[in-house]
């Protein structure tokens, strides 16, 4: 028996906040039979370039890819992230946006440094950036050298007592625009989805004027299967794609060991996201 060629169009390496390699994702879906892979890592196309070298290579398409986080600016002010799928990567404006994406994290982590000192906690960036190895520098990076230097006894509690929202050591991130993350994604020749939208808080009302305000700016699609949805979710989230006239598309979420229970294509065994699904965002790319 011959099965329909299976995807995975949200993914995560090193680059981001995954444990494998870009080439090594790669070679992961070959394994495991994928016929087509997106690379989504947060807010950076950093590994698109070994991506796509190794996608030539083991004979898989591979679709550059990004995961933007915005903040919508109505009720509880969710952070939402929308993935591009299938832009240039060298397209000026997305370099643009890269740079700007990059001194605002960089001004973060200074001024998170700074707070944290001044209340006793001394550490430095360089020290931050040394644990994060060459990867974006995020809070679990902070926590693990809190926890080396013997500020905290465990990573949580880090988290719970200093780097957390309202907290001493906290600095609010910046986030672009919904806007602006969709208008770059479309500039640049991508689809733009809107990923995993049963995790916003939201409840159906208001992802469809999420997504009604986000039809205008150009979005294309929805992640109608993702790893922690249920029987129940995928239905409401691909009805509401019918109505909203959004394509479907879908992914793991795959990051590797810092979600090990999250398997590339597959999830928690509960997805088989078809070839057709890129099929059809492919044809809002330029």
């Amino acid at each position: 028996m011959q099965y329909p060629p299976i995807i995975d169009l949200h993914t995560h390496t090193t680059c981001s906040d995954g444990t494998y390699t870009p080439a090594e994702l790669v070679e992961l879906a070959k394994k495991i039979g994928l016929s087509a892979l997106a690379l989504t890592d947060h807010d950076t196309i950093d590994g698109l370039a070994e991506f796509q070298a190794a996608g030539k290579a083991c004979g898989i398409e591979t679709i550059p890819g990004i995961e933007f986080a915005a903040l919508w600016e109505k009720h509880h002010r969710p952070e939402i992230h929308i993935v591009g799928l299938g832009f240039d990567p060298k397209h000026p404006l997305l370099a643009e946006r890269m740079k700007d994406i990059k001194e605002s994290r960089d001004i973060r982590n200074h001024k998170m440094c700074e707070k944290l000192s001044s209340i006793g906690l001394h550490i430095t960036l360089d020290e931050v950036a040394a644990n994060a190895g060459g990867e974006i520098i995020t809070r679990a990076h902070f926590a693990n050298v809190l926890l080396q230097k013997g500020y905290v006894k465990k990573k949580e509690d880090a988290f719970a007592r200093y780097i957390s929202t309202g907290l001493p050591g906290y600095v609010e991130r910046e986030f672009l625009s919904p806007e602006l993350c969709i208008r770059t994604i479309k500039e640049a020749g991508g689809a733009a989805v809107l990923a995993h939208p049963t995790l916003y808080g939201l409840n159906l009302e208001q992802l469809e004027e999420l997504c009604a305000e986000l039809i205008l700016y150009g979005l294309d699609g929805i992640e109608c299967q993702y790893s922690t949805y249920s029987p129940a979710e995928t239905k409401a989230i691909t009805a509401l794609a019918k109505k909203m006239q959004l394509l479907p598309s879908g992914g793991s979420d795959f990051h590797g060991k810092n979600k090990p229970n999250i398997h590339l294509g597959s999830g928690k065994s509960n997805l088989a996201i078809p070839y057709e699904f890129w099929k059809g965002l492919k044809k809002r790319t330029k």
